[in-house]
């Protein structure tokens, strides 16, 4: 195997920020999978065997993390060659190559689960992303992500939503103020909150969320780039968008399905964030097929 720490990316189509966040999930799933080493393959594969594979879809879908794929088998052996034969972000049905890898037998398989552990999961995001995308077309409502991701994924997850079409909302706790329901019971009030917020961080986007009508009103008078209604009805959505008048972006977020998606958007609200593109999304089935020996 290569060595590990490599800097730049490996991939031409990795981004470095993608590779810094994979280094680590990359370095943790070949030892958990492959450990000392692949005890099958090198019992009956002869060291100078080659294989030439396909990457080949199962069921309808989008793609995304074939980059991270390539980045897994050039972990596992920098000779072997990773061709796409289609980008990220594409979609794809049953049957569809997705990239073909060539190079020694052992290396291949060695590499195969964890290259297509990390390609079926975050295709499934894209997917499911694709799909609530879909369901808002024709209305102004961008589909969001949330931070509901899984540890050490956060950065891959959120690619891979782009990757379906949604956008990112943020990327931690760091990068934009979110005032929740329970900062506000701290606070002792939505208008403390806001103003403790702005004297501390004046350059950074603050939002707060409201669990009502009258809330909502408070925070339309307070400096919010955005508000965020809380697990809202659909009438009281509506009058929400009425109240708001364009004044400050709103966005809903709460119990968010893909059955109800577009009612929601319907009523003219500016953002839906969704926890379930990271935290539900199912792995789109993915596989690799020897055509070659």
């Amino acid at each position: 195997m290569s060595t590990a720490g490599t800097l730049s990316s490996p991939i031409p189509d990795l981004p470095p920020d993608l590779w810094a966040a994979l280094q680590p999930l990359l370095e943790l799933a070949i030892a958990e999978d492959i450990g000392p080493g692949d005890v099958t393959s090198e019992a009956i594969l002869p060291p100078d065997q080659t294989l030439r594979a396909q990457l080949v879809a199962k069921k309808p879908g989008v793609v995304a993390g074939l980059p991270v794929a390539a980045a897994v088998f050039w972990r596992v052996d920098p000779t072997v060659r990773f061709t796409p034969h289609i980008r990220d972000g594409d979609p794809v049905a049953p049957g569809d190559v997705l990239a073909e890898v060539e190079g020694p037998a052992r290396s291949l398989l060695a590499a195969e689960r964890t290259a297509l552990n990390f390609l079926q999961r975050l295709s499934g995001i894209a997917t499911l992303t694709r799909r609530f995308v879909d369901a808002v077309a024709g209305n102004r409502a961008v589909i969001l992500d949330t931070r509901k991701t899984h540890p050490g994924y956060r950065l891959l997850e959120k690619y891979a939503v782009r990757m379906g079409g949604g956008q990112n909302h943020r990327m931690g706790l760091y990068d934009m103020v979110l005032i929740k329901d329970n900062h506000i019971a701290a606070a002792g009030s939505i208008t403390a909150a806001v103003q403790r917020a702005r004297a501390a961080y004046p350059h950074l986007p603050v939002e707060v969320e409201v669990q009502s009508l009258d809330q909502l009103r408070e925070a339309l008078e307070l400096p919010v780039d955005r508000i965020m209604l809380d697990n809202f009805d659909l009438e009281s959505i509506r009058t929400a968008v009425r109240i708001a008048a364009g004044r400050v972006p709103l966005e809903v977020s709460g119990g968010v399905s893909l059955e109800r998606v577009a009612e929601l958007a319907a009523t003219g609200v500016d953002y839906i964030s969704v926890g379930a593109l990271t935290h539900s999304a199912p792995a789109l089935d993915i596989s690799m097929e020897v055509v070659d020996k």
